[in-house]
């Protein structure tokens, strides 16, 4: 195991630079999740830890080891890639054990690495069968046990989970937490799907256009985002944000937005005519008579939550209630959001303003 540091990292393709002076410390034993939509130089950053892509300019430590100029094979780290990359022609115990074997160590202990990896990944049954003969959950606990036979310093994982279906990324997801809490070592995962994300790290990093737009604790993005991309990125259905203009309603700070009025968060210190942004999260919209209008669109049952999508403010937002409620297209409702819970952004520069 090790720690990871990352300082100062940028990578250009001639004139065009797709990661801008990334900085990211990974203690020993963390498993970290790199997470943003398509294009935003998550994969490309994997693929430099890894010594895949090369460093344009900065330092990557490992173990406290510049790793910079040093090819995959020294770098004591095991890659899992999105297409298993298995080899068909040979079994999954030949699968798990190849890279060992190209190290030219002892077939005697090539068998018990392999052996314990198939323990822990449930692969004993399948040991003697071929990537062609098992389902998908299966191929990909190959390419995790072929990482963990080379017992390497920090595992990576690049998108593992996307060509599985819904029902085995969920059971998968809790099979690759379980993993690290058994083994403890360091881990840098790679994903677009922020509930993966929520669900399996000790620390996020949100990336968008290069730059790292948040980092900390899943709960800490979550509850208190730095601005309106991590807002509207971190959670599921995404953060309400409603752009309105700072105002006063007696000894209230109010934001107006489209006819809409609504309450501030407590000491805001807006000036008039400020330019804001209000988020607030489905969960946190309440039914109450004394508050703003909506008119409903969609209604969508889930089975544990119904997710209500509504017209309000010029816009649609989304409420979720745990209660069942017997909504219909064209109601008309009344929202009010918790106050303590609402969020506040500047609308120009999209950063946290409470």
């Amino acid at each position: 195991m090790a720690d990871v540091r990352i300082e100062k990292l940028y990578k250009a393709y001639g004139a065009v630079e797709v990661i801008h002076g990334v900085d990211i410390d990974i203690p020993d034993g963390r498993f970290v999740v790199l997470v943003g939509p398509s294009g935003c130089g998550k994969s490309t950053l994997l693929r430099m830890l890894a010594g895949l892509e090369g460093i344009t300019a900065g330092t990557i430590n490992i173990g406290g080891r510049v790793v910079n100029n040093l090819p995959p094979a020294e770098r004591n780290i095991a890659m899992v890639f999105q297409n298993y990359a298995l080899y068909p022609h040979k079994t999954v115990a030949a699968n798990m054990g190849f890279a060992l074997k190209m190290q030219r160590m002892p077939k005697p202990e090539i068998d018990q690495r392999v052996a314990t990896a198939a323990e822990i990944l449930g692969l004993k049954p399948y040991l003697d069968r071929y990537p062609r003969e098992l389902s998908g959950g299966q191929r990909q606990r190959v390419a995790m046990g072929r990482a963990i036979v080379r017992e390497p310093q920090v595992f990576l994982f690049d998108e593992p989970l996307s060509n599985l279906d819904a029902k085995l990324r969920v059971q998968m997801r809790a099979e690759i937490r379980e993993l690290h809490q058994r083994l403890g070592t360091t881990t840098v995962y790679v994903t677009h799907d922020q509930i993966e994300a929520m669900t399996m790290a000790d620390q996020i990093v949100v990336m968008r256009d290069g730059h790292i737009s948040q980092q900390g604790s899943p709960l800490e993005l979550y509850d208190r985002p730095d601005n309106v991309f991590v807002a509207g990125f971190i959670g599921s259905p995404s953060m309400n944000l409603i752009e309105g203009v700072a105002g006063h309603n007696g000894t209230s700070q109010t934001v107006e937005a489209q006819g809409v009025s609504l309450l501030a968060p407590e000491r805001a210190g807006l000036e008039a005519g400020r330019k804001v942004i209000l988020g607030i999260r489905p969960e946190h919209l309440e039914l109450d008579d004394t508050g703003f209008e909506a008119k409903v669109a969609v209604v969508e049952p889930t089975g544990s939550e119904t997710h209500v999508v509504l017209r309000a403010a010029g816009q649609e937002i989304i409420a979720v209630f745990r209660d069942r409620h017997a909504f219909r297209p064209g109601d008309v409702i009344r929202l009010k959001p918790r106050p303590e819970m609402v969020h506040m952004f500047d609308a120009d520069t999209g950063l946290r303003l409470n």
